[in-house]
């Protein structure tokens, strides 16, 4: 039963442009092995935040909130006070960063409020209930000690829910996310566009605070789904046709651009397992994460490692997953998690191999490319690979099958494990199994020997 539920027995649905990689039954190199099933929701999950190293909390359509332990998967705290689906949510860090006072966050719900709470006690603490549109994103500026909502317009609010300034009416699509970068400005996804604003704190004679718009960036054709920071240099958005663009964060001009993703023009390579998807939906750029070398892109049901050194993608898999992808994270040792409408949760290891000489670069998604060359042609012919040239491949090491809709996202513990929520109400703790077995055998072990029993002669 245990086999099934992590994949082993698992086949591929449907017609794909290449095929579904599959993993061994016994999936030796998987961790987790174990699960628990946490139940409180009636509805879809669609939320998750990390509250400190052994609680998150959970919130979905339901418009309830669940704190739980992510060590022994109990309830702690289940709180009431929205009246719809709550759709932002976010830690509210204490201004010491001391972690023992982070015990704030935030919700916002489509019954227009921002709640605060008090995740120790369960407390609400505040309520914000003059929003004149649905909250769509929430973002902490610690170093200003202020938060940002984005809904069909910008507002700024200190600690004790003040508002400090706001912007006009931006869009009816309302802000989809936002970002801080520096110099005190933050980015926001409206649509196609990126709007950048700058915060202006009060000044000596002066008691208001300003938010003013300093730039549009138009370069995207469709709407922007995925905006998230790179470092403090640089961010990177997707859109819903595929175009991924890398932004500087300090002169907001473009450092790199992709548009070729569905392109139906003929490519060099001819193998029917690589052509590329021409379905707009498979073409959508749902999520990011990155590290310091890479960005790993969940493009329709396609993941893409793009080197950032190199400006060149380094591994795909261009069928990942059944279906569309919505959340994908990095993990230690070289491994990467991706999540998905299909229902699963599949562990990557990006391993390196050696090319050849003359092996070209497979054509599809990031190939005849490259970023920082905006101008050159599609169907231009792919140039041999440098000698000794890296390239990397995206191996399945494990595929998790407990639930039985769409996997929303998930959170990494290093100590606990992962956490899935999905559209079947339910969120899954996996665990790692060796490591929980040799946690009972050291609990027993101590038990025994606290009994007396340990020493005990037959």
């Amino acid at each position: 039963m245990l086999r099934w539920l992590i994949g082993g027995a698992r086949e591929p649905q449907g017609l794909a442009e290449s095929p579904l990689q599959t993993v061994g039954e016994e999936q030796t190199q998987n961790p987790y092995t174990e699960l628990l099933v946490l139940k409180a929701h009636h509805d879809i999950v669609r939320f998750l935040v990390r509250l400190d190293a052994y609680r998150f909390a959970s919130a979905g359509d339901d418009g309830i909130v669940v704190v739980w332990n992510a060590q022994t998967g109990e309830k702690l705290l289940e709180l009431h006070g929205h009246t719809k689906k709550i759709t932002a949510i976010t830690t509210l860090p204490s201004i010491e960063a001391c972690e023992e006072k982070n015990q704030l966050f935030l919700t916002a719900s489509a019954d227009r409020t921002v709640i605060v709470w008090d995740c120790n006690s369960g407390r609400q603490l505040q309520q914000v209930s003059c929003f004149q549109s649905t909250v769509k994103c929430l973002t902490v500026l610690q170093r200003l000690d202020v938060w940002l909502s984005g809904g069909n317009d910008l507002c700024v609010w200190n600690r004790n829910l003040d508002l400090l300034c706001k912007t006009s009416h931006l869009s009816d699509t309302g802000i989809s996310a936002l970002i801080e970068i520096p110099k005190n400005c933050v980015v926001a996804a409206v649509g196609r566009e990126l709007i950048i604003f700058r915060l202006v704190a009060p000044v000596e004679g002066s008691l208001e605070w300003e938010i003013i718009e300093v730039k549009r960036l138009l370069e995207h054709r469709d709407n922007i789904l995925s905006l998230v920071n790179i470092d403090d240099l640089s961010f990177v958005t997707g859109s819903h046709v595929g175009e991924l663009i890398i932004w500087d964060s300090l002169d907001w001009t473009m450092q790199a651009c992709e548009r070729n993703f569905w392109d139906p023009s003929p490519q060099l390579d001819t193998q029917p397992e690589i052509k590329l998807c021409q379905k707009p939906n498979d073409t959508a750029i749902h999520h990011f994460t990155w590290d310091e070398e890479n960005v790993f892109a969940a493009v329709g049901r396609g993941l893409y490692v793009y080197n950032l050194q190199t400006k060149r993608v380094i591994a795909c898999q261009k069928t990942a997953h059944d279906s569309s992808i919505l959340h994908v994270a990095k993990l230690p040792n070289r491994q990467l998690v991706s999540c998905s409408e299909d229902g699963s949760v599949r562990i990557w290891e990006l391993r390196e191999k050696q090319q050849l000489a003359a092996e070209p670069v497979p054509t599809g998604f990031f190939n005849m490319w490259g970023f920082g060359r905006v101008n050159k042609q599609a169907c231009q012919p792919v140039k041999k690979q440098p000698e000794n040239a890296i390239s990397c491949a995206l191996e399945l090491i494990g595929d998790l099958i407990g639930h039985s809709s769409s996997v929303e996202m998930f959170l990494y513990f290093e100590d606990h494990g992962l956490v899935t929520c999905s559209a079947d109400h339910l969120i899954i703790l996996w665990k790692n199994g060796e490591r929980e077995s040799g946690l009972r055998s050291l609990k027993l072990f101590q038990k025994l020997e606290e009994n007396g029993d340990l020493y005990r002669p037959v």
